[in-house]
């Protein structure tokens, strides 16, 4: 957000001419950023309860709560995922130089689960290629409104962004898309689905259930019933360590009828 009010006031010239936020970067353009030192950052460190699933010198597996969000934007800039772990990483540091977690992924607010966080520069070059190369394996749980009809499928409609109304949806010009998805439990009015993101766009999984006509329940700006939450949860990731190799496993159990409550997480790693 800092930079983009950087470029809207003037101070970032490419090519030695102002240039809008939306302008498209070629090679060997040369970029000259006026930047205030002094400004504090967002990623303040603030003591959060952290549920830490794994952690090592070169990464940390957490397990992030319904409603936090995961980075601080201009609206929020406290209380986030990244506040936490901030904190939790430098407190006791002193005047070490400062960790700062990266994201190799995100989940939004409302979702729940598992998440990689690297430590260092060389884990997050490592496990963001590897997310790239779609070398990860992240399967979600999902409550979903009515029926679902057929025990396993794929959906691959596009999404895209409706600029004007300021949503992601299914949009004819937009970018591919896949999840697939395998039925767990059907109730009377509701389904169990495991969803597999196969791409990762914005609020693909939210989308692409509400576009075979079983919105998530508590999804309510896509037709899904009102619940205490929305009820979808990352429920299993695995990757392969960034410096030894080995396939780390990682499970958190849910029950949205307990609104969220999960059980001990199982830990494989080989």
């Amino acid at each position: 957000m800092y930079i983009r009010e950087v470029v809207n006031a003037g101070d970032c010239e490419v090519n030695g001419r102002l240039e809008n936020v939306g302008y498209r970067m070629r090679p060997n353009d040369f970029v000259e950023i006026k930047v205030d030192v002094t400004r504090g950052t967002a990623m303040i460190p603030q003591p959060i309860d952290l549920d830490i699933v794994f952690e090592d010198d070169h990464l940390m597996v957490v397990d992030k709560p319904e409603g936090m969000l995961v980075h601080p934007t201009h609206r929020d800039r406290n209380g986030t995922l990244l506040n936490g772990l901030s904190h939790y990483l430098n407190s006791s540091r002193g005047d070490a130089p400062f960790i700062r977690p990266g994201l190799v992924h995100r989940l939004d607010k409302q979702t729940s689960g598992l998440m990689v966080v690297s430590k260092t520069a060389q884990a997050h070059r490592v496990l963001s290629d590897h997310l790239q190369r779609k070398m990860f394996k992240k399967l979600y749980v999902a409550l979903v409104d009515g029926v679902v009809r057929d025990d396993a499928g794929t959906i691959t409609d596009l999404i895209g962004r409706f600029a004007e109304e300021k949503r992601w949806g299914v949009k004819e010009d937009g970018k591919e898309s896949e999840t697939r998805y395998r039925v767990l439990e059907r109730r009377e009015n509701s389904t169990l689905l495991e969803l597999e993101p196969v791409t990762g766009r914005t609020n693909q999984l939210r989308i692409h259930c509400a576009s075979i006509g079983h919105a998530i329940t508590g999804d309510t700006a896509r037709g899904g019933r009102s619940f205490a939450r929305l009820c979808l949860h990352a429920a299993q990731l695995g990757f392969k360590h960034p410096a030894s190799g080995h396939l780390l496993e990682f499970f958190s159990p849910i029950d949205f009828d307990k609104l969220g409550g999960t059980e001990n997480r199982a830990i494989t790693i080989e």
